[in-house]
C-alpha cells in the first residue's frame, strides 16, 4: 500500500468544506435567533454615544482613621457602590477606581440621575441611633421651651411628616415560641441608652413630666448639644450635611431628616451598617403595602436585641430609633416589642421609598468617606454626534478596504467580503448578547476597536490569497495550490492573531474606564477572526477553486497565472540517467 504524499493529506476542511460551512451557519442562525428572542437587538451603549452622567467621588479618611485610604478599602468601597446603584436597576452602570483616591461612577441615560447622584453621594457609615427627642426642623424660637436632650419630655412641636411618621417594624422575636405582629407594629428611630420607664407607668401612658432638681448641675457636654440642637436649622441643604458631621459613633449627636422637616438628637450608635446581612422592599398582598424586611448578622442579631428591648419599654419618641446614614435620618421606625435577628419595617410607604430604604439598609456601611468632586452630564445629542462620527469613520474604513481588495484580487474579493459579512454578523450579534449577559457597554473606544479589527480581519485574507497566489506562480494548478499554501497561511494568521490578542488581554487588565472598551472588542474581533478563517473562508475557498471561474485562471479572477507571471506547469516526468563518456568539468 502507497503511503500518502507529503502536502497531500486533509487540512482544514479540504475533505468536507461544507460541513465547516454548515456548523458557522447554525452559530450564525443560532445567535441572531437568540438576540431577536432576548429582545435586545442593538448593542448597549455606552455614556459617551448614549448620553448619561459621570460622577467623580473622592475618598476622604474618616476622623481617627488616618490609614483608611488603601486598596483593600478602596475595592470594597467600590463593590458596594457598584451593588448600591445597581439596586436602582442600573445594571450597565460602570463603576471603577482612578489613582488612588478617586471612583468614577458612569450612569448612562435612562435612569433617575438625580436620585442615583444621592445614593452615590451617600457613602459614609450607616448607624441605628436611639432617638432621645424630635421636633420640627426649623430653629427653636427664643425664649420658648426647648425640648429636653434627656428625653423626659415630649416636644411640644411634632413634624407632620417626619422622617418615619407612620413607620413600624416587627419582626422575630428572640423566643421561637412568639410571632411577629401583623398590626403594624414598628421598631422606631431612636432609643436612649439604659432609660428605663418610670416605676408604676404603663407601655400606653406617658410618663409625668419630672422637675430637675434645683441643685443639679448641667454637663457642659449635654448644653452645648442642646444649643446646637436648638440652633439647627434643617430647612437649610448645608446645614443638614454638617449637622453630624465629625461625630464619632460612640457620641451622641443631632440630625435632620433627608426631607429636612424634621431635627432629632439622637444617642450612642446601637448597631452598625455591617451588621445588616440583607434588606429588600417587599409587597405584603394580605395588608396591601409595600415594606421593608432586614436580616441581621449573628453579632448584630444580637445588637438590636438588646436595642429593640430597651426601645420597646419607652414611650414615643424614645421608643423609635433612627436609621442614619451620612448624618442624616432616611428613617424613624417605632418599636413595640423586643425583636432579634430578623424585623420588617411598615408604613407609609411607596414601592420607590421602600426600595430606596432597602438600598440603603443593605449597601450602606462604606470603610471610607467620599465627596463628589465633579458631576459631568454627557446629552443624548452630544453621544448621538459621536457615534454618528464613529459609525463614518468605520464605514470609510471598510469602503477603502473594499475597494483595495476589489482593486487587487478581483474575483477573490468575493471571498474577502462574504468573510467580512460573516464576522461582521457574529461580532454584532454577541455584542448584543453580551449588554444583558455581562453588562457590555459599546463606547467610543470600543468602535475604535472594531474599526481596527476591519484591518486585521482583511489582514487573514490576504496572507491566505498571497499563499495561493505563490503556489501558482510556481507552476501548480488552482486546486493543489489552495491546498499547499494553507499550512503556511494557518501558522502565519494564527500567530499574528495570538500576538494581537495578546495586546488586547494585556491592555484590557492593565488599564481602566473606556480603554478597556477598546481592549475588550479588539479581542473579541480576533478570537472570531480565526473562527471565520477557519470554519468559513478556507471551506469557501476550497469550493470556489472547484468552479471553472477559478480553476480556469479567468483574468477576472484574481488567480490569472499569465498576469501572476507563473513559471511552465510542473509536470511528474521519469527522470532517465543517460551514461557519457565524458566526465563533469570542474
Amino acid at each position: 500500500m502507497a503511503a500518502p504524499k507529503k502536502g497531500r493529506g486533509p487540512a482544514g476542511g479540504q475533505s468536507r468544506p461544507g460541513r465547516a460551512l454548515v456548523l458557522i451557519l447554525i452559530a450564525m442562525v443560532a445567535l441572531t435567533g437568540g438576540m431577536f428572542l432576548s429582545g435586545h437587538t442593538t448593542p448597549r451603549l455606552g455614556i459617551d454615544l448614549a448620553g448619561g452622567t459621570s460622577i467623580t467621588l473622592e475618598a476622604k479618611n474618616q476622623p481617627g482613621k488616618p490609614n483608611a485610604i488603601n486598596q483593600t478599602n478602596m475595592d470594597t468601597a467600590v463593590s458596594i457602590i457598584e451593588r448600591r446603584v445597581n439596586g436602582l436597576g442600573v445594571s450597565e452602570a460602570e463603576v471603577q477606581t482612578q489613582g488612588e483616591r478617586n471612583i468614577i461612577v458612569n450612569i448612562p441615560k435612562g435612569t433617575n440621575s438625580k436620585q442615583a447622584q444621592e445614593q452615590v453621594g451617600t457613602t459614609a457609615q450607616l448607624y441605628f441611633r436611639p432617638v432621645l427627642t424630635v421636633t420640627a426642623g426649623t430653629p427653636t424660637p427664643t425664649g420658648s421651651e426647648s425640648p429636653s436632650a434627656t428625653g423626659s419630655s415630649t416636644p411640644k412641636a411634632t413634624p407632620s411628616a417626619k422622617a418615619g411618621d407612620g413607620e413600624t417594624a416587627s419582626g422575630s422575636k428572640p423566643t421561637p415560641s412568639s410571632s411577629a405582629t401583623s398590626q403594624g407594629r414598628a421598631v422606631t428611630d431612636a432609643l436612649k441608652k439604659d432609660e428605663t420607664p418610670t416605676p408604676g407607668a404603663s407601655k400606653t401612658d406617658a410618663p409625668a413630666p419630672t422637675e430637675p432638681p434645683a441643685a443639679e448641675t448641667p454637663d457642659p457636654a449635654s448644653a452645648a448639644l442642646q444649643k446646637k440642637f436648638t440652633e439647627l436649622d434643617c430647612t437649610d441643604a448645608e446645614a443638614r450635611v454638617v449637622a453630624g458631621e465629625g461625630v464619632k459613633p460612640e457620641d451622641p449627636t443631632v440630625a435632620c431628616s433627608a426631607e429636612g422637616d424634621a431635627k432629632y438628637i439622637l444617642g450612642p450608635a446601637e448597631v452598625s451598617g455591617t451588621d445588616v446581612d440583607d434588606a429588600k422592599a417587599q409587597f405584603d398582598q394580605q395588608r396591601g403595602i409595600w415594606l421593608v424586611s432586614m436580616e441581621f448578622s449573628d453579632k448584630g442579631s444580637k445588637k438590636f436585641q438588646s436595642i429593640t428591648q430597651k426601645l420597646s419599654a419607652q414611650q414615643s419618641p424614645q421608643n423609635q430609633f433612627a436609621i442614619s446614614l451620612d448624618g442624616e435620618v432616611v428613617s424613624a421606625p417605632q418599636v413595640n416589642e423586643t425583636l432579634s435577628g430578623s424585623a420588617e419595617i411598615s408604613g407609609s410607604f411607596t414601592q420607590q421609598s421602600a426600595e430606596d430604604l432597602a438600598n440603603v439598609l443593605s449597601y450602606g456601611a462604606l470603610p471610607l468617606s467620599f465627596e463628589q468632586q465633579s458631576v459631568t452630564t454627557v446629552t443624548a445629542a452630544l453621544g448621538d454626534e459621536q457615534l454618528k462620527a464613529g459609525l463614518i469613520a468605520g464605514a470609510i474604513g471598510l469602503a477603502l478596504v473594499v475597494i483595495y481588495l476589489v482593486a487587487y484580487y478581483r474575483g477573490l474579493a468575493l471571498i474577502a467580503l462574504f468573510s467580512l459579512a460573516v464576522s461582521g454578523i457574529l461580532t454584532y450579534t454577541i455584542m448584543a448578547l453580551l449588554g444583558p449577559a455581562i453588562g457590555f457597554a459599546l463606547n467610543l473606544p470600543a468602535v475604535c476597536g472594531a474599526i481596527v479589527a476591519i484591518g486585521i480581519t482583511a489582514d487573514s485574507f490576504i496572507v491566505y490569497f498571497e499563499r495561493v497566489r505563490d503556489e501558482i506562480r510556481e507552476g501548480r494548478t488552482l486546486r493543489p495550490a489552495i491546498e499547499r499554501a494553507w499550512p503556511r497561511a494557518r501558522r502565519t494568521i494564527l500567530v499574528s492573531d495570538f500576538v494581537s490578542f495578546l495586546a488586547a488581554a494585556v491592555l484590557f487588565l492593565v488599564t481602566v474606564g473606556k480603554v478597556q472598551g477598546f481592549a475588550f472588542t479588539l479581542g473579541l474581533t480576533t478570537l472570531l477572526d480565526v473562527v471565520v478563517v477557519f470554519l468559513f473562508t478556507k471551506p469557501l475557498m476550497t469550493l470556489m477553486g472547484q468552479t471553472k471561474f477559478f480553476s480556469s485562471g479567468n483574468s477576472w479572477s484574481g488567480l490569472d497565472p499569465k498576469r501572476l507571471g507563473a513559471k511552465p506547469p510542473l509536470r511528474r516526468t521519469r527522470r532517465i540517467n543517460v551514461p557519457t563518456d565524458h566526465p563533469k568539468e570542474a
